[in-house]
């Protein structure tokens, strides 16, 4: 046998889906419902045969010529070599060499159309083929079984005209069985959906239920419409994605802080940061990533909560020059909207930052913003999972911050990630003497040993500062602390020069 060749789909997350493109003369089915995406997708295919210097043809029962022209200028392109055959006016005929034929579908039968469509790929002899749509195709034939005799007519056609034919169909009036009957003529089978949330912008995913002779990635795969065509986000796979990286501590400027961990964060590992809002997760982060810029490591914040102005003069506050990593080049934030992005996407924008900016730090804020992304508790789980493995072998180190439900009292948390998390921070408020104070502990530590004692926490215009061990406590566990040892550990306003 001679060997497969394959081609491009002219679309770069399908090609890696399909490790590398479709195997070349077959004919494959492109479903979904209207609105998925199955028209800019096509053109795409059509385009990278043009850019290859192929014939390409797109045969159009349903939308005019004139519709796809729209559809091509909302994306920026033009039908400049495109073979169109439209179905759709009386007053032009088939005529030999016109690049557009067109007749009336309704007046004709169903064996007559074909039999033009056949003339148009004769004197064509294109390499790609877009038919759009098997629909009017169904409905012209007004039965199943003549319906699928004129497909198997259509597959052996194009058999040994080395032409790689796309069928389009939107899936409408369709049946299991007709639809198991479709998929058992083609080579593979795309599938693109488009999900209605009860708010934001709509979701859409694909997925390749067959593909012969091609060992694809299986499983839904988001996916993005924007102008310049269709984006696919693969669904992410750590195991594929492992790299070397010289293990050891990061530190964070902050000695006593470094200590609760052991000497700080390894290489690789995630660290969860949680506690109510106000107790100073995002700075401990902070701390962190200022400390790897000034290494000249480059870092990315994720940032869904806080607005971006909000968090560089926070940390000019505390004496962290954030401003200045940002131009430097060596900290990028980037501002998400959770109810606009899906976590394919997201997981698609943290590889990009760790293989192209070559990333080594990362903070994710917050957990309860990426999880507005995805409703379904247990997928985001599985895709976390998945997202800090990728990134723990390659060696970057990820702390994400998740707010506790509440300020004092029994809090709650609406997402359990402790348990995947390499090692887990907990900061509360506390009362002493009449105030309210902050109190930091590691509850969690895979990488090694870690202090089990309870330390205070302070946020000031120079920094961050971590007092002596504070033991004794009373009523930690219920949420509320309260200290009732000796005031000489507690921490005050440090003197001018300190």
């Amino acid at each position: 046998m001679s060997e497969m060749q394959i081609i491009s789909t002219g679309n770069s997350g399908l090609d890696t889906i399909l490790k590398g493109g479709l195997p070349a003369n077959h004919l494959y089915l492109l479903e979904g419902a209207p609105g998925s995406g199955k028209t800019t997708l096509a053109l795409q295919f059509l385009r990278e045969g043009i850019a290859r210097g192929e014939a390409v043809l797109y045969i159009t029962l349903s939308e005019t010529s004139e519709e796809l022209r729209v559809v091509a200028a909302s994306h920026g392109w033009t039908l400049d070599g495109f073979d169109v055959f439209e179905l759709e006016s009386v007053e032009n005929v088939f005529g030999e060499g016109r690049e557009q034929s067109i007749i009336h579908p309704w007046e004709m039968e169903l064996g007559e159309t074909i039999r033009l469509i056949q003339q148009e790929v004769d004197r064509v002899k294109p390499s790609r083929v877009v038919f759009d749509s098997l629909s009017e195709m169904r409905l012209l034939a007004q039965d199943p079984l003549r319906y699928r005799r004129q497909v198997l007519a259509l597959k052996q056609f194009f058999s040994g005209r080395d032409s790689t034919v796309i069928l389009i169909d939107d899936m409408t009036g369709t049946t299991k069985a007709r639809d198991a009957h479709l998929h058992s003529l083609c080579h593979g089978v795309i599938t693109l959906e488009r999900l209605t949330l009860e708010f934001g912008a709509a979701r859409r995913r694909m997925q390749v239920q067959k593909l012969r002779g091609i060992d694809f990635i299986a499983g839904f795969h988001d996916l993005n419409i924007r102008k310049g065509g269709v984006d696919i986000f693969p669904r992410l796979i750590a195991a594929d994605h492992h790299a070397e990286f010289s293990e050891g501590a990061v530190t964070s400027g902050v000695g006593a802080l470094d200590d609760l961990l052991g000497g700080g964060p390894l290489r690789g590992s995630s660290i969860l940061i949680t506690g109510p809002a106000g107790t100073g997760k995002t700075t401990i982060a902070l701390q962190y990533l200022h400390a790897a810029c000034e290494r000249g490591e480059p870092c990315t914040i994720f940032e869904f909560d806080e607005r971006i102005g909000t968090l560089l003069t926070r940390a000019k506050a505390f004496g962290l020059d954030v401003a200045h990593q940002i131009d430097q080049g060596r900290l990028v934030i980037q501002q998400i909207d959770p109810a606009e992005i899906s976590p394919g996407e997201f997981a698609a924008r943290v590889r990009h930052e760790v293989e192209s900016r070559g990333v080594r730090m990362i903070a994710i804020d917050s957990l309860n913003g990426y999880m507005a992304a995805m409703p379904q508790e247990q997928q985001l789980l599985l895709q976390m999972h998945e997202l800090l493995s990728y990134l723990s072998q390659q060696g970057v180190v990820t702390f994400l911050l998740n707010p506790q439900q509440g300020l004092v009292g029994s809090m709650a948390t609406n997402l359990n990630i402790s348990y995947i998390a390499d090692s887990v921070i907990l900061l509360r408020f506390f009362e002493a003497g009449g105030r309210i104070r902050k109190a930091i502990s590691v509850i969690k530590n895979r990488s090694g040993m870690h202090e089990d004692r309870i330390r205070e926490f302070r946020i000031d215009s120079r920094g961050v500062r971590v007092g002596e061990p504070l033991e004794a406590f009373r009523g930690v566990l219920t949420g509320t602390p309260e200290y009732i040892g000796s005031a000489t550990p507690l921490m005050e306003d440090r003197d001018h020069g300190a």
